[in-house]
């Protein structure tokens, strides 16, 4: 009788444990609902289970498709394997997790990634070529808010390293042959415009309204009546980014942002600038007007390639047309510049670009320019 009365106190006891255990649970969740209820956001609850399983961004990635690769990635299955080996993985597996109460010199625990290299590449790409809620974002990869924030400050600055040490995705000026090459390409298509091998134009992105009033004021643009930072973007006969001046005040005018670009000689900037600047003014014979008309339409006519490479990078990477956060300038000055990068590496490696629909027509008219190509 003595033991199975202890047995039923023990039983009592566990229940009333189990009781206790529970209210305070239930306490602590209407405490967090009653604290907190503005604040909106996803639980490991409302997620999927496992990161590593099952997720959508799992079965995009075992598809291997190129076409759902480039629509949602705007790369390829061949690139984003080239992005990954190039050093992103390497960088991924060998440098913590940016997190304000983690050593950043310590050993990563890999063990504890909630993402491997190719998903925290995913989520980068998915971020940068959309304009879709970060909620969204974080149910196909089954994240939470604080997971998704960290792998995004972490993941950015080592996709744009590697970037920079990939030579078809690099920014940099023609030199020599590479510019006689551009340079042959445009003449292939447009003869009277000698000497040129490129094509620039401007960037306004929008940026958030800055409660410093003095960078309020250098952000605003007056003709638009809206806040944005400018860039400058030179681009090559191939559609490629050689040149730029990117994060200035939105206030300033393109030319004033060329006029500070760091050309290599005199004749480049020269032969650069007749691009953008036909003679509005005829003068002269009738002969000569009609001559420097022909030379305008020329000109003008592939003033629109530049257009056509604008659009390759607004069209693609869909985050630049949204605000960018104008207190943290580092980041959204690396968001861009990653841009760039991947534009360089679509431009070389996708090639959907309307330069190469258009031109290479006529850069592979004969069996010997599809030779050379």
């Amino acid at each position: 009788m003595e033991e199975v009365a202890l047995l039923k106190d023990e039983e009592d006891a566990r229940k009333l444990a189990a009781t206790l255990l529970a209210g305070v649970e239930l306490a602590r969740q209407d405490h967090i609902k009653t604290r907190n209820p503005r604040q909106l956001y996803l639980c490991c609850t409302q997620l999927l289970p496992d990161p590593h399983r099952d997720t959508p961004w799992q079965l995009l990635y075992e598809s291997q498709n190129d076409c759902a690769f480039i629509t949602t990635m705007g790369i390829d299955t061949q690139t984003f394997e080239l992005i990954l080996t190039s050093g992103f993985a390497s960088q991924w597996y060998q440098k913590p997790i940016t997190c304000p109460d983690i050593n950043s010199h310590g050993i990563p625990c890999l063990n504890w990634h909630s993402l491997n290299a190719g998903g925290a590449l995913g989520l980068i790409l998915h971020y940068l070529n959309s304009t879709m809620q970060e909620t969204s974002l974080q149910q196909i990869f089954a994240l939470i808010p604080s997971t998704f924030s960290r792998y995004l400050t972490s993941g950015l600055p080592m996709l744009l390293q590697t970037l920079c040490s990939m030579a078809d995705a690099r920014i940099q000026w023609p030199q020599g042959p590479a510019f006689e090459w551009c340079s042959a390409l445009m003449i292939a298509h447009h003869p009277r415009l000698q000497g040129a091998f490129g094509s620039i134009d401007g960037l306004r992105l929008p940026v958030q309204t800055s409660e410093d009033d003095e960078i309020e004021n250098a952000t605003y643009n007056g003709w638009l009546s809206e806040h944005f930072i400018s860039s400058v973007i030179t681009f090559s006969a191939e559609g490629v980014v050689i040149a730029t001046r990117i994060n200035a005040p939105g206030s300033w005018h393109n030319s004033r942002l060329t006029s500070i670009l760091n050309f290599n000689s005199t004749h480049l900037l020269t032969t650069t600038l007749l691009l953008i600047l036909p003679s509005l003014i005829l003068h002269g014979s009738a002969a000569e007007m009609v001559e420097q008309m022909v030379f305008n339409r020329k000109l003008l006519s592939y003033c629109q390639t530049a257009e056509w490479s604008m659009q390759a990078i607004q069209g693609a990477f869909g985050r630049l047309r949204l605000p960018l956060n104008i207190t943290n300038e580092e980041a959204h000055s690396n968001l861009i510049e990653v841009c760039l990068w991947l534009h360089n590496l679509r431009a070389t490696h996708i090639r959907i670009n309307q330069i190469w629909t258009v031109y290479m027509k006529i850069w592979q008219a004969t069996e010997d320019d599809m030779d050379v190509w």
